[in-house]
C-alpha cells in the first residue's frame, strides 16, 4: 500500500535541526502563522507536493550518517495520520524521531483526547520542540529552537513520567 504526505521539501543531511546528522521533512500547511516564520512557503495546505513515504524511508536508509529524522513544516500535526505511518516506518532503525509543531504540548494532550493517531505519535516520537515561534523571544542562542517559549520535551521520560521533562541537549 502506497502512503502519500504534502511535503514542502526534504533536506538529506541537516546539522540544525536537532542533534546529529538528520533527515528533515518539511510538512505543507499550517494555520499558526507566526509572525516572523522561516517557512512561510509552507502555510498553504494546497502548496508542496504529495511524497510517497516510502521513498523518504528509502532515501534516509542509504544514508549512513543519519542519526535521527525531523519532521518539520508547516506543521506535521495537521497530517498526523500520515506523519505516524512515516515514523512507523523507521520502527526497527537506531533513527531518533524529532518534531516541530507549533501545537503546545498541552494543547496536543487536549487533542490527542479524540484523536488515536495523535496519541499514537506523540508515544513513538523521541522529541517535541512544541509551541509557536514568537519574534519578541527570539534568541539565536538556543538549540534547535527559534524562541525561548518553546521547549525541547524529551517525549520517551514524559510519557513514562506523566509531566513534562525537558533536555536543552547541553551535552550535544
Amino acid at each position: 500500500m502506497t502512503d502519500f504526505i504534502r511535503i514542502a521539501s526534504v533536506i538529506d543531511d541537516s546539522i540544525v535541526d536537532g542533534p546529529g546528522i538528520r533527515m528533515t521533512i518539511f510538512f505543507q500547511g499550517c494555520n499558526h502563522k507566526c509572525f516572523g516564520c522561516f517557512n512561510k512557503e509552507t502555510w498553504d495546505f494546497q502548496g508542496g507536493h504529495l511524497c510517497d513515504i516510502n521513498k523518504i524511508y528509502e532515501a534516509a536508509m542509504k544514508n549512513p550518517l543519519l542519526s535521527g529524522i525531523t519532521l518539520s513544516g508547516g506543521d506535521p500535526i495537521y497530517q498526523v495520520s500520515g506523519a505516524l505511518k512515516l515514523i512507523n516506518l523507521f520502527q526497527n532503525t537506531n533513527l531518533d524521531i524529532m518534531v516541530y509543531t507549533g501545537f503546545t504540548y498541552e494543547e496536543l494532550l487536549e487533542m490527542e483526547k479524540n484523536n488515536e493517531d495523535l496519541h499514537t505519535f506523540l508515544d513513538k516520537i523521541d522529541y517535541l520542540v512544541d509551541g509557536p515561534f514568537e519574534i519578541d523571544k527570539k534568541d539565536i542562542g538556543l538549540k534547535f529552537r527559534g524562541s525561548s517559549n518553546q521547549r525541547i520535551i524529551d517525549m520517551k521520560k514524559t510519557r513514562k513520567e506523566g509531566k513534562i521533562i525537558t533536555t536543552d541537549f547541553s551535552n550535544y
